[in-house]
């Protein structure tokens, strides 16, 4: 097998950037020759990769947000297809999340003779379980991040192996909250609660305003609440200009990213559902998730949904150890009152410590290890 390798992988937000990032450091240490390429975003081009467009391209959630993006996005595919089939095939072809995008173009790169890896399984446990078949036609291998999945792919007759979830080892299995608070200026002292209204434009558009409107009513409430918001930089003044409409200032922070910064330094925090309610419970925070999108979306979306949870600590705990407000639900009222009932009770902040800890270690493995040795056996055939 020669020693120089090209992978084409897609990552198609800043979680998938994260986790592909990840993968091709510890790839880079199989084979340091390596060329990587296609679509990416900031974490995956400190490894070397050449994104030929940014992730941000395709950093779009809901039925009917994608729609408005449809030609685009069907261009971008057409064209990375037609370019890795033609002069620049790779020896494999890794689809980091992004189901939607990703295992359409991993079938038609495996019917052209491309061997395809997706990491990620999409979560067909949770919705959507017909795309199984679609898994099984795109995808030589699934690297799973959780330990349920490769059992049930296997059902299908879809090859997979569990290699854990690489954020369980780059997140300390106890964070340093005050290295966090002096990173931020805030005092050992103070309560702070984090606000994560999300990575995408559209969870900005439908969660920002509603956060804040809780943060007001917890300011009123509680004076002497900090808040700290990341945020992406390209959505960092549309965040900020939603902060101060509801009518908050010198109490809330928005900082350019340090998203984990952020989750180690608080003691509750407001977050949308997604990638990030796992990095806070990672973090062993106490949280409160919320979710709101397009009405249609919801509608569509909610049919297909198979399980009670929608947020990741509540899946994979197989209870509501956190609550969860979705759509009308989401009211600046519901979120504030739930976020003070977090601050109000130091034992079940223990509890959910204890099983956050619990849920760290079975996540935690050597990813990038596991990860490359399954993408070897790929590509031995």
């Amino acid at each position: 097998m020669k020693s120089s390798k090209r992978f084409a992988l897609v990552a198609g937000e800043t979680s998938g950037d994260l986790l592909a990032g990840l993968l091709l450091g510890g790839v880079r240490q199989r084979w340091p020759d390596l060329q990587s390429f296609g679509i990416g975003g900031h974490q995956m081009a400190s490894q070397g990769f050449e994104a030929w467009w940014p992730s941000e391209k395709l950093a779009v959630r809901g039925y009917v947000e994608v729609l408005r993006h449809y030609r685009e996005i069907v261009g971008i595919r057409a064209q990375l297809q037609q370019r890795l089939l033609a002069g620049d095939r790779p020896d494999v072809f890794i689809g980091v999340d992004a189901p939607d995008f990703n295992l359409d173009l991993e079938a038609r790169l495996k019917a052209g003779g491309i061997r395809t890896v997706h990491f990620v399984c999409p979560s067909v446990w949770a919705w959507r379980a017909e795309r199984m078949e679609k898994i099984r036609r795109s995808a030589d291998h699934v690297l799973c991040i959780f330990p349920f999945e490769p059992d049930l792919l296997a059902r299908h007759g879809i090859a997979a192996t569990y290699v854990g979830h690489p954020l369980a080892n780059v997140i300390a299995l106890e964070p340093d909250r005050a290295a966090a608070r002096h990173a931020l200026g805030l005092g050992e002292a103070e309560t702070v609660v984090a606000i994560l209204p999300g990575s995408r434009a559209s969870e900005v558009q439908y969660l920002a305003r509603t956060f804040f409107e809780a943060a007001a009513r917890l300011h009123r409430t509680r004076p002497d609440i900090r808040f700290v918001v990341p945020a992406v930089p390209a959505l960092h003044e549309r965040i900020e200009a939603a902060a101060r409409s509801a009518g908050l200032g010198a109490e809330l922070k928005v900082i350019a990213g340090q998203s984990h910064t952020a989750l180690a330094a608080c003691d509750v925090t407001l977050i949308a559902s997604g990638t990030a309610t796992l990095e806070a419970a990672l973090f062993k925070r106490p949280m409160v998730i919320a979710y709101n999108m397009n009405w249609l979306s919801w509608q569509i979306m909610r049919r297909k949904q198979l399980q009670p949870w929608v947020g990741l600590p509540n899946i994979l705990c197989g209870e509501f150890v956190v609550p969860e407000f979705l759509q009308d639900a989401a009211t600046p009222q519901a979120l504030a009152s739930a976020v003070l009932a977090w601050l109000d009770a130091p034992e079940r902040i223990q509890a959910l410590q204890q099983r956050f800890t619990a849920l760290h270690h079975t996540l935690r493995r050597d990813t990038a290890q596991l990860a490359t040795d399954a993408i070897e056996k790929v590509l031995e055939g």
